[in-house]
Order: C-alpha cells, then sequence, then structure tokens
C-alpha cells in the first residue's frame, strides 16, 4: 500500500526518517512534567505539581509569513523555527504567561527528512530558549500544495498564569513610561514589503551589504528574540503594567493594545538604537517614517509600560537579564500613537 502511496507523491519511509532525524533534538526541549514521548497521538502534560490559587492556562498561534521565502531562496532551515516559536510564545508572554508546552505544524510539498530536521532544530532551540517543552506536532505531505523544496509552518504554545497577575493594562494611566526593549531585526513580520523592495531593487540575498556587515539574506534571516526570561525576571522585581509585543502593523498597531481604549503613547524617535537593517530598507524604497513604523518594530521587539518612579529600576533588571532597553515614551490622554523626535 505504501508503494501505491509513494506513487500518489507521499512517501511514508520519509516521514519515518524524519521523526527519526528529529527526536534528538526534540529531547532537549523535554520538562520533567511531560509525559510520553514522541510518536504518541496526543502530547501529554502534567499540571498536578504547580502550586497556583486561580491558574490561567495562556494560549497562543501564529505562524513566520513570507519570511519562509528567503529560507527557500538561501535554503537555509535552522532559523525559521526559532521565529515560529518566538512568534507564538511572545505573544503569551505579553499577557504575563510562562510558557509551557509548543505543539508544531509543518506542511510540506514533499518530505525532505534532512530539511524537516533542521527545521525542527531551530524549533527546539527556540523551546529551549523559552523554557518550554516540544510535546508534539505534525508533519504533513501533500503533494500538489506546495512546489518542491517549499513549506509552510505553524505553531501553538500554552502557557500558565496566576489569575490576578495576568497583565490586562487596565491600570495604565497617563505619565506611565513605556520602556523599548531591543529586537533583533526585522523579526518576522513585513516580509511581503521587504521582499517587494528587493524584487523592485533588483537585489540579491546573497549581496554583502556594508552597512550590515553581512549578506542582505544573513540580516533578514536573523531569528526572532524570544523575551521569555527578561519578562520573567521583570515580573519579579515590579508590577508590569502592560506589554505589547511589536509585530505586524508596527507601532500603531500593537501598543494600543496593550491600553486602555481612552488612553494613547507618544514615543521619542531616537531614544533606541535602531538596527541598520531598516535604515538601508527605507533608503532602498524611499519609505517615510509613517510607513516604517506602521509596518516595522523598529528596533524595539517589546514596549513594557512601568509606573515612572519604577522606571530605572526596570531598565536595570532587563539589562542585566542581557537585554539592551530603553526609554522610548510615555503614556498619554489622547488615544493612538504619536511619534515624534526626541
Amino acid at each position: 500500500m505504501s508503494d501505491r502511496y509513494k506513487e500518489a507523491g507521499v512517501d511514508v519511509h520519509a516521514g519515518y526518517k524524519a521523526v527519526d532525524l528529529m527526536k534528538k533534538h526534540i529531547k532537549t526541549t523535554n520538562r520533567e512534567e511531560v509525559i510520553g514521548g514522541v510518536g504518541t497521538f496526543a502530547g501529554l502534560f502534567d499540571l498536578s505539581g504547580f502550586n497556583y490559587e486561580k491558574p490561567v492556562l495562556v494560549s497562543g498561534t501564529d505562524g513566520v509569513g513570507t519570511k519562509l521565502k528567503l529560507a527557500f531562496s538561501t535554503d537555509k532551515h535552522d532559523t525559521v523555527g526559532i521565529d515560529l516559536v518566538a512568534m507564538c510564545v511572545n505573544d503569551i508572554v505579553a499577557q504575563g504567561a510562562d510558557p509551557l508546552f509548543f505543539l508544531d505544524y509543518i506542511a510540506c510539498g514533499k518530505n525532505d527528512p534532512e530539511q524537516i530536521e533542521q527545521i525542527v532544530k531551530g524549533i527546539s532551540a527556540g523551546c529551549v530558549d523559552s523554557g518550554c517543552a516540544l510535546i508534539g506536532g505534525e508533519t504533513a505531505e501533500m503533494p500538489g500544495m506546495y512546489q518542491q523544496g517549499e513549506y509552510d509552518l505553524a505553531g501553538f504554545v500554552v502557557g500558565i498564569a496566576e489569575k490576578n497577575d495576568i497583565i490586562t493594562g487596565e491600570h495604565i494611566q497617563p505619565g506611565d513610561q513605556i520602556i523599548g526593549i531591543s529586537s533583533s531585526g526585522v523579526h518576522a513580520n513585513g516580509f511581503s514589503l521587504v521582499r517587494k523592495i528587493i524584487a523592485d531593487q533588483a537585489l540579491s540575498y546573497h549581496d554583502y551589504i556594508e552597512m550590515l556587515g553581512m549578506t542582505l539574506g544573513e540580516a533578514l534571516l536573523t531569528p526572532t528574540r524570544i523575551y521569555t526570561k527578561a519578562v520573567k525576571q521583570l515580573k519579579k522585581a515590579l508590577e508590569i503594567k502592560g506589554i505589547s509585543h511589536i509585530t505586524g502593523g508596527g507601532f500603531y498597531e500593537n501598543i494600543p493594545r496593550a491600553l486602555p481604549d481612552h488612553l494613547g503613547a507618544t514615543i521619542y524617535q531616537g531614544s533606541w538604537a535602531v538596527p541598520a537593517i531598516f535604515p538601508y530598507l527605507k533608503e532602498q524604497a524611499n519609505l517615510s517614517d509613517d510607513d516604517m513604523f506602521g509596518v516595522f518594530n523598529m528596533g524595539v521587539g517589546m514596549a513594557i509600560v512601568v509606573e515612572k518612579e519604577k522606571t530605572d529600576q526596570a531598565i536595570d533588571v532587563l539589562n542585566n537579564s542581557g537585554e539592551k532597553a530603553s526609554i522610548i515614551g510615555e503614556v498619554s490622554e489622547q488615544s493612538g500613537v504619536r511619534i515624534i523626535h526626541g
């Protein structure tokens, strides 16, 4: 039967090989709460050892978007899995949750075990960085749906939070300070525009760009930072009033998501270091500041709202956790986001 299935374009033996190759990477993510191993019909995670008064499970799901096109073009597949985990995990961290476990979905036209292994290697690295276990997933071989060598990724994460500690933004007041944590670059949003810029300017991902200090492909494939550890340390030190994960829609769309409806934010442009990839893209396409701040993270992966009196302490905690943090603005009485030269 498997021979007839292979004639239809699905190689079950390649699937078995892919599972064998990924096992060693999945093992690195293991937590003591994980029950069973790879290959069962469902992933099991034991919650009985957690000591919460009012535990709330917090979930998130996301993908990598058209950044995958860069992986196809450069034949580099070991970092997009980190992006996948980061896009899911950073969302639940923004609500105050600690990640517990992760599931992945890989869809491809033809199962290439070595390529799948590289993808899962990245997913596992992201899970280790965020402290969650990779307890299951699905690799779907679908001939005719994807071109040779191409695939799509989706992820799903579950975390936990004490109900009273969920970050809702409801206590934010005008005058509260907004702290930005540095991004590692473009992360995994805005790549449809990035790809258009590259096509319009006839650029190559293999071009070495002096101002970037690396090839264009290397700069753009830099994986999304995962902020679990830094935010966890900050939660222990002080009250976090709100968090925005700066993803698709940039500053204008994401910062208001952490604020009460009647409040807004004033952002001081120039108050943080902007990675060189952003001025490079802006120059190549002659984009406006509104374009840039409306699409990209502009060097700020997360924006955290704290009381003004706690600002210095918060920055110290974040910097000591290995991040680069700075004051980038403050909460205002006027709704929406205003970006001014600081």
